[in-house]
């Protein structure tokens, strides 16, 4: 008998529907069921065959045991691994690299840092930062958001330099990028399992969450040309990216779909938010997934770093020319609309307090660099 463990955090339809849908195909020969973990000893044996991942991005416990079950030779999904080594500005590199196109995306040093960094511990950083070639690349409007965040947290939408030296400072030690808006006509999230099973999703941002009002089931959404496009640079990412199960968005504007968002290792699959029609999909797209991993023979375990990232991607896209990258890169503009682009909202826990003075934002934006105390 093989088993298949589920770590879950709040999420409850999705787990329980995927815990049913293996037992019944499985008929007592592959048995799936929520984890459970206390105390992990270094050297105990492997307790599942294979572990769905839903939660270790937010709890380091989990994360590091199930780095010690991979070590074990367990299947984990997604990769703890890649999981762990990514972030989304590295994304939109590659995916540049790749010939998938993405807004104009910089990099910003943090404004605060934790206890002990000094003046002198960031003698590295240009300061003050030329904040309008930064803006001048970007384009306005542009999305400020952090660099390896999730769940449309700490995400702010900026229309002009002084809204954005306001929202930067109250970033804290959040290491952010700034990003140009995307005045979408269309917009798509896309599941991936298994780096090859691809289901593009109608999808509306500017709705609120459980409002039924987000995903919306329409199979001619997109014209077969785009809709071709969109599966080829979903396949092309998370390929690279080495997810077994991710989402991919896609903003399309003036026929050309620009990635987004693709760091998105437990994606959203509750039926209150996609719909029971994508909801009984990813279901059925996972369960196919586990039984197929589960079926394939494992090597001899190599205990290096590089071992622990097998299996291999399942396919790898050609590089794309230098002129095919900068042809789907979008430009900045000047007169761009104030529209709402992306649609993200900020959904920072803690309040934002203004300011006391002129000055006193204009020291804020400025001090990427602690004083010494």
């Amino acid at each position: 008998m093989k088993k298949v463990g589920i770590l879950v955090g709040r999420e409850k339809t999705f787990p329980e529907a995927l815990i049913k849908s293996i037992n019944e195909r499985g008929n007592g020969e592959v048995v799936a069921d929520y984890i459970k973990l206390g105390g992990i000893k270094h050297d105990a044996p492997p307790a599942y065959d294979l572990v769905i991942d839903r939660i270790s991005h937010e709890v380091p416990f989990y994360r590091a045991t199930l780095k010690r079950m991979a070590l074990e030779g367990t299947v984990i999904v997604n990769n703890p691994f890649w999981w762990s080594a990514d972030d989304k500005f590295f994304n939109y590199s590659l995916a540049t690299k790749l010939g998938v196109a993405v807004p104009r995306t910089v990099l910003l040093p943090q404004k605060d840092y934790i206890k002990g960094i000094t003046s002198e511990s960031l003698r590295n950083l240009e300061f003050p930062l030329d904040w309008q070639a930064i803006v001048d690349y970007v384009g306005m409007p542009a999305f400020l958001k952090p660099f390896d965040g999730g769940g449309w947290k700490n995400v702010s939408k900026v229309n002009s330099l002084e809204e954005l030296w306001t929202e930067y400072d109250q970033t804290g030690t959040l290491c952010m990028t700034l990003q140009a808006a995307v005045d979408f006509e269309q917009f798509v999230r896309c599941y991936c399992v298994g780096q090859e099973e691809v289901m593009i999703m109608a999808y509306d941002p500017r709705k609120p969450y459980l409002s039924g009002e987000q995903y919306i089931h329409n199979p001619d959404y997109l014209s077969p040309q785009l809709a071709a496009r969109v599966r080829k640079d979903v396949r092309t990412l998370c390929s690279a990216l080495g997810y077994d199960l991710n989402t991919v968005e896609f903003a399309i504007q003036d026929g050309i779909p620009y990635a987004i968002d693709f760091m998105n290792p437990a994606p959203d699959a509750e039926l209150a938010s996609v719909g029971e029609f994508y909801h009984n999909w990813i279901t059925n797209a996972v369960t196919d997934l586990v039984f197929k991993r589960l079926g394939e023979q494992r090597e001899r375990p190599r205990y290096r770093w590089d071992a622990l990232l097998n299996p291999a991607p399942i396919k790898t896209e050609a590089m794309a020319s230098r002129s095919e990258q900068q042809a789907r890169t979008i430009q900045p503009n000047a007169e761009a609309k104030a529209a709402t682009a992306v649609g993200e909202a900020s959904a920072s826990d803690e309040g934002k307090a203004k300011p006391t003075s002129r000055a006193a934002k204009k020291e804020g934006r400025n001090s990427t660099r602690p004083k010494t105390s």
